[in-house]
């Protein structure tokens, strides 16, 4: 994943977990694709300055994250329903070429919606 995309989800993850300046500054930086001069300016400190501070809470959300993981096993659990949507639709097919149970489809079909809503 590349950077700028990782930052980002991790910001909406943990995002309130930062100060007020940490977090507009992220959002300013990846969000709103502002440059370290234009924030400087915008907030009246050096570009330095928003440089380390932007450092200094990305190495908090990374911290945040490999401590509490939500952002990882939200993406597991998003992989597992996609896999088991998938499975459902195998399950189907198979059902009709093979059996055709009709308990068999109507599982199916409640497994998943059941996925599928989850997934939204």
């Amino acid at each position: 994943m590349a950077k700028n995309l990782e930052v980002a989800l991790l910001l909406d993850y943990y995002g309130e977990m930062l100060t007020d300046k940490q977090k507009d500054f992220l959002e300013y930086y990846y969000n709103d694709d502002l440059s370290l001069s234009e924030i400087a300016a915008n907030e009246g400190i050096t570009r330095q300055g928003v440089r380390d501070a932007i450092k200094r809470a990305e190495a908090q959300l990374y911290e945040m994250e490999e401590k509490l993981g939500l952002a990882r096993r939200y993406e597991d659990i998003r992989k597992g329903l996609d896999e088991i949507i998938e499975y459902t639709g195998l399950i189907n097919e198979y059902n009709l070429r093979h059996s055709l149970s009709r308990e068999i489809n109507e599982y199916t079909v409640k497994i998943k919606a059941i996925a599928q809503t989850l997934v939204e």
